[in-house]
């Protein structure tokens, strides 16, 4: 068990690891340079944000985990979890890494939907689970808002 908390908490941070090095390729140079919307955060508010949503990532995964992967429903919620983990990290990838803000909202798009289904299978299994992933898909559809506003403002 514990184990696979350990477990369940350092996937999300090795996703946030490889997500960063990505965003550190452009949020120096290139982001300050672009036009950004009114609402757009200060950039010290991305760093706990991010911390808080994959601690709370981790958590469910363990929660769901726990329910045992001999049943298929856990199985199923597990893999689309490991999914929308991958597209989080290409995100960073394509919006900061290849600075491309269309591509980048194309590809949320992608994820906000791997996220709700994570949430809807983790529902089934742990409702606790499902709260805990309600922050990430809610933040998540600020971050498609704001991929959005900044593609269109510097086309």
């Amino acid at each position: 068990m514990a184990l696979r908390f350990v477990v369940s908490l350092a996937l999300p941070f090795m996703a946030a690891g490889l997500g960063g090095w990505a965003t550190a390729q452009g949020v120096g140079d290139w982001y300050p340079t672009l036009v950004k919307p009114s609402f757009n955060p200060p950039s010290w508010v991305f760093g706990p944000v991010w911390t808080f949503l994959y601690l709370l990532m981790g958590v469910a995964l363990f929660l769901v985990w726990e329910k045992g992967t001999s049943n298929p429903a856990v199985r199923m919620a597990l893999g689309l979890f490991g999914v929308q983990l991958l597209l989080n990290i290409l995100w960073s990838f394509l919006f900061f890494g290849a600075r491309q803000p269309g591509w980048a909202f194309v590809e949320i798009l992608f994820l906000w939907s791997a996220i709700a289904g994570t949430l809807a299978l983790f529902l089934r299994l742990s409702q606790p689970a499902a709260w805990l992933m309600t922050p990430y898909l809610a933040w998540v559809t600020f971050a498609a808002v704001l991929n959005y506003s900044i593609w269109t403002l510097n086309r």
